[in-house]
C-alpha cells in the first residue's frame, strides 16, 4: 500500500502551487477562465491532501491500538 502521508503532503504542495498560479493570474489578467480553473484544482489537491493526512494518522491510531 502506498504511504497516505507521502501522497498528503505532496498534494498539499500541489495546492499551494496552483494557488500561487492563481493569485498570479487575478493579479495580471484578472477573473478569467484559467484564475477559476487554478482555484479548482487548488482545492481540490488541499482538500484531498488533508484527507489523506487524516487517513494516515487514523492508519496509524488504528495499528497502535491493535498491539
Amino acid at each position: 500500500m502506498r504511504k497516505p502521508l507521502t501522497h498528503g503532503i505532496t498534494y498539499i504542495l500541489l495546492g499551494a502551487v496552483f494557488t500561487y498560479f492563481a493569485i498570479n493570474t487575478v493579479n495580471t489578467d484578472g477573473w478569467g477562465f484559467f484564475a477559476y480553473l487554478f482555484i479548482l484544482f487548488a482545492t481540490y489537491d488541499i482538500g484531498s491532501g488533508i484527507r489523506l493526512i487524516g487517513l494516515h494518522f487514523r492508519i496509524k491510531k488504528h495499528l497502535d491500538q491493535k498491539k
